[in-house]
């Protein structure tokens, strides 16, 4: 099935409604050689949104992907690429992390030397800083689009309240506010996309470009019988992600899941990624891949929304009994 795309969020910008990211790959998990072949298979199928982060191995990351795109020498205006400033590289020091204006900017300027381009297409606030007033981060991430250093910025694991303290504040001082959030969402974790911020994608044209489709690979199904060797629950430092996801109702579900998913002619991983593309509201999943065949494989969710009924979506939903509630008005 060929690529679909939409606008992110009220923007312009077409984004690729499946997108390759880095984290835990990239400059980590996997070699170079396999990183481009990632990229280059993912380019091939329409994909032409990349996700990177600072933090993400530590700037290694960035690295990785640069040095490839370079080595492509695809259109510079055939992609998307991101970057994400809050938890620096590494240093120990207070300005080398956070959203101040010293920071975005420093971080920026890093991220355009690791990635050897000119601007990122997408900058993203990567959480939340409690530490610096949000007319700081407004103003610098206004300030680097009017330099030419990004196009669109936006927000990552940020409340619906702290968006909209954003757009407020930009909307009074005729500032450009974010368009996009990058949030955490799966058949698992449904909260914030599903009610928080239900509101917002009307009234600001909030995009989404979500993270972890497929619970740091609970849906994968790899998990049913046994602990693998090599995956990223195992990877030291990522305990508490083992801890959250790794538990045994969900381990429960996650057999009934297979079992339909099974019924449809489906593997688990392609049903729980196409469960993500049926919300409306979710411009780009994210995908992770560390092997190509994991990739060649789910990229079969964009034909299988169709299979995805109101009465398939219903059996999903009474195998996961955790649809979240809107609050009463």
């Amino acid at each position: 099935m060929e690529m679909q795309y939409n606008n992110l969020g009220k923007s312009g910008l077409q984004i690729s409604r499946l997108s390759l990211g880095s984290w835990l790959t990239f400059g980590k998990q996997i070699s170079d050689d396999t990183a481009e072949a990632l990229m280059d298979y993912a380019y091939e199928q329409g994909i032409n949104f990349f996700d990177n982060a600072e933090i993400y191995a530590r700037g290694k990351s960035e690295e990785v992907m640069g040095a490839i795109l370079k080595k492509k020498n695809w259109s510079r205006d055939s992609y998307i690429v991101s970057s994400k400033a809050f938890f620096g590289t590494g240093g120990e020091w207070p300005t080398q992390k956070g959203l101040s204006r010293k920071h975005l900017v420093e971080a920026c300027e890093q991220a355009l030397k690791r990635f050897q381009l000119d601007y990122l297409d997408l900058y993203y606030c990567h959480r939340p800083d409690k530490k610096t007033p949000i007319e700081e981060t407004v103003w610098t991430m206004h300030q680097l689009i009017m330099q030419g250093k990004i196009l669109y910025w936006g927000t990552s694991e940020w409340s619906a309240q702290e968006i909209m303290e954003a757009h407020l504040f930009a909307k009074q001082n005729h500032l450009i506010g974010p368009v996009v959030e990058q949030p955490e969402y799966n058949m698992f974790t449904r909260e914030k996309v599903e009610v928080e911020f239900s509101q917002i994608y009307q009234t600001v044209g909030l995009g989404t470009t979500i993270w972890s489709p497929l619970a740091s690979g609970i849906l994968s199904g790899k998990y049913n019988d046994q602990f693998p060797d090599g995956t990223r629950l195992g990877m030291e430092g990522l305990e508490w992600l083992k801890e959250k996801n790794l538990t045994a109702a969900r381990i429960q579900s996650v057999l009934s899941l297979t079992e339909l998913a099974k019924e449809l002619g489906l593997s688990l991983p392609v049903m729980s990624l196409a469960w993500c593309l049926k919300n409306p509201n979710v411009s780009t999943v994210i995908l992770g891949a560390s092997k190509l065949v994991q990739l060649e494989e789910n990229m079969k969710a964009l034909s299988a929304q169709s299979l995805l009924s109101p009465d398939v979506m219903q059996r999903i939903e009474e195998i996961l009994q955790n649809k979240p509630q809107f609050p009463p008005y």
